[in-house]
């Protein structure tokens, strides 16, 4: 199985991943966890949806829309957005959407060109799971996770940014709490 790196509770873990990328021309196992592409989803993504015996995920190309997955969010353990090149980064915002215009809480996973140099970017975009290819990338990552703690903008990762942080600062003093 792959290893892929898993955030949880602030955490990184070097963890075996669960689900298989079945490509559109592949046959889908009769058991266990499938990523697929979008366009085989839309074809055959109900029918695994709803037989639950499996976990299913969605891998999204660059080019296309997130929208399109709006309705079945809420049932998809993965949604796997690809960095096919270091320097494309529309996944970036494909991420914010997900999590901030349609509130998904499943796993975010960042594939492809997944490099560590962008781990803190990926991380407040809201990835929280990074298929890497080596070991040494998850000891980097955990440390990169370690490194900042305050940031000055508001992301889709959930943290409140430093303004918003002195702001309820105040409001808790001016509150007398």
């Amino acid at each position: 199985m792959p290893k892929l790196i898993e955030l949880v509770e602030g955490q990184a873990h070097w963890a075996e991943d669960a689900f298989v990328f079945v490509a559109d021309e592949d046959a889908i196992p009769e058991s266990g966890d499938v990523i697929l592409s979008l366009a085989r989803f839309q074809v055959e993504g109900d029918a695994l949806l709803s037989s639950n015996s499996r976990r299913v995920g969605v891998r999204i190309e660059p080019d296309q829309e997130v929208e399109a997955l709006a309705y079945d969010l809420p049932r998809l353990a993965v949604v796997a957005l690809a960095f096919p090149k270091y320097r494309d980064g529309r996944a970036y915002t494909q991420a914010r959407l997900l999590r901030e215009r349609y509130g998904y809480r499943g796993e975010l996973r960042a594939t492809g060109q997944v490099l560590r140099d962008q781990f803190v970017f990926m991380l407040r975009a809201g990835f929280d799971a990074f298929e890497v290819k080596k070991q040494a990338d998850a000891e980097a990552f955990t440390e990169t996770v370690k490194r900042y703690s305050v940031f000055y903008q508001p992301t889709g990762d959930g943290r409140l940014s430093a303004l918003h942080q002195r702001l309820q600062l105040r409001h808790s003093e001016s509150a007398g709490l």
